[in-house]
């Protein structure tokens, strides 16, 4: 296996440029979660009602309602006028548009669109992502989502409006798999989890809780649509500050490129490096890689029966996730509470959840983590299907605060462990295609939440017997702990071959740092 961690570790792998990356992968991810709270943004629904026939002063009724309050001779009971209550004077696109009611399934044709453009965009963006660089398409991305929100502005028909739903859709997932794709390949392994976490608990929760009081202030989606318009200004500086992935340019065989990057981080962090050391470290790469495919894509990887293995077990991780979110959301319809109050609350666990990485992946390993939170999501299942139909408003919350920590820690942590098991030079098609084994759900998620018409509790019956099967699969992944990402096929199917199915991160000897240290020894 290539040991592209020990040059970079020579080049400085937590240094000045690596710190420059963290601040502006933090930067672009605060963008981000701007950019995936403008869906929500825009279609939030007001409380609403009939306003014809009404007086001025006239109250408003205790919920929304579509039909008219009253009908007389001159009024048919269809309404053609409404009045809102704008939570805090903020209007979003559906209350100007007055896409409600008999109205309303232009929104979900929007969000249809939005869905199939995330559906296609994943995997376009990620085999892009591997055959392009991770630079170029991060900023793409980023770019294209950005004009597609502010064009959003123009889109006052549904045709326009579903165009540019699709566009923004097309792109707005790749903005976070590759910014965590670049950290990982840039940081040393025993820094990977502090520096994900950092750009993805502590700086995305800020976004995703401030970015609804931000529109709320605003006033109105138009002003918030032209507020982060401005953010395309800071997007182009990544490429004069980032360089290209080494790992990527590695496993793509150019090594000239891979030199001048790796030139540049040395020159950045102020070390001063040999040219011999980097003909020697090209040599091996290019010895290693005799036998290695060049343009290995995502069927090839399918060819590979232990990568094959983790790829599908990953697969099914992020296929059952979902539901058991939606599930929580579901239990807590209840709550009369606004749509940016829930909003902030569920984004508030994101926090707790990465600190509870930061602290337990490390010292545990990842499959044992992987292993703890799903059974952990299996007993609070299994307690959700006892008192949640006869649960108090604080037990229901308490059920809520709990699950969404879970399934926060869950996601975050299953994405680094993904990305470390699979390949460098296939890293980007598997992350596309797994964010849409996350997004299926959204197609099929009514048939796991009617099935209480049949029996009450077999929800959690179902997602529970599915997150047992999920433990099972987890014991059959090889440990990643401290281990040199894998560069070909061939690196990622001899990863943890000579691993049991007891084997945890907590328990074996830790061997590689040592091996690391020796070969870094004069």
């Amino acid at each position: 296996m290539l040991e592209v961690d020990i040059m970079l570790e020579k080049c400085g792998d937590f240094s000045r440029q690596q710190l420059i990356m963290l601040l502006l992968c933090s930067l672009i991810n605060l963008l981000s979660a701007m950019h995936f709270r403008s869906y929500s943004i825009l279609n939030t629904v007001p409380k609403f009602w009939c306003a014809d026939g009404l007086d001025s002063g006239a109250p408003p009724p205790k919920y929304s309602d579509c039909n008219p309050l009253y009908t007389n001779s001159t009024n048919s009971g269809t309404c053609k006028k409404f009045n809102y209550e704008h939570y805090m004077g903020y209007q979003s696109f559906v209350s100007e548009m007055n896409w409600i009611c008999d109205e309303y399934w232009k929104i979900n044709w929007g969000d249809s669109v939005f869905l199939a453009g995330s559906l296609i965009g994943n995997l376009v963006m990620g085999y892009l992502a591997d055959r392009m660089g991770r630079v170029p398409i991060l900023v793409l991305a980023n770019v294209i989502t950005i004009l597609g929100n502010f064009l959003t502005i123009f889109g006052m028909s549904l045709e326009l409006f579903c165009i540019f739903r699709f566009i923004t859709g097309f792109v707005i997932n790749s903005n976070f798999f590759i910014i965590r794709i670049l950290i990982v390949e840039y940081m040393r392994p025993s820094l990977r989890t502090v520096c994900l976490n950092i750009c993805f608990g502590f700086i995305f929760f800020l976004g995703m809780v401030s970015t609804p009081w931000l529109a709320i202030l605003l006033g109105s989606w138009r002003r918030f649509m032209l507020l982060e318009m401005l953010s395309i200004i800071v997007v182009p500086i990544f490429f004069y500050f980032v360089p290209e992935s080494v790992q990527w340019l590695i496993s793509r065989q150019k090594y000239d490129e891979a030199i001048a990057s790796l030139k540049r981080v040395a020159k950045t962090n102020g070390r001063q490096i040999d040219d011999s050391v980097f003909e020697e470290f090209i040599k091996d790469c290019q010895l290693s890689q005799q036998s290695t495919k060049k343009h290995a894509n995502l069927l090839d990887l399918f060819r590979t029966p232990r990568l094959r293995r983790t790829f599908l077990i990953m697969l099914f991780e992020f296929i059952v996730l979902p539901y058991y979110c939606k599930l929580i959301v579901y239990y807590v319809r209840r709550f009369e509470i606004s749509p940016f109050v829930m909003s902030s609350l569920r984004a508030t666990t994101i926090l707790p959840a990465c600190l509870t990485g930061i602290i337990l992946k490390d010292r545990i390993g990842r499959k044992a983590l992987a292993l703890t939170i799903r059974l952990l999501i299996v007993l609070l299942l299994s307690l959700s299907s006892v008192f949640v139909s006869h649960a108090a408003t604080r037990l229901l919350f308490t059920f809520f605060v709990i699950g969404c920590i879970l399934c926060h820690i869950s996601f975050h942590s299953n994405i680094q462990y993904t990305m470390e098991l699979i390949p460098t030079c296939v890293r980007g098609q598997a992350l596309g295609a797994i964010n849409d084994a996350f997004l299926m759900y959204i197609i099929c998620i009514k048939y796991i939440l009617n099935v209480p018409t049949v029996f009450l509790p077999l929800p959690e019956i179902i997602l529970g017997v599915l997150n047992l099967m999920g433990v099972c699969f987890c014991l059959l992944l090889p440990e990643t702990l401290n281990r040199t990402l894998p560069c070909s096929l061939e690196d990622g199917e001899k990863l943890g071959i000579d691993e049991h199915w007891y084997t945890f991160g907590c328990i074996k000897k830790r061997t590689q740092p040592e091996e690391l240290d020796n070969s870094l020894a004069p």
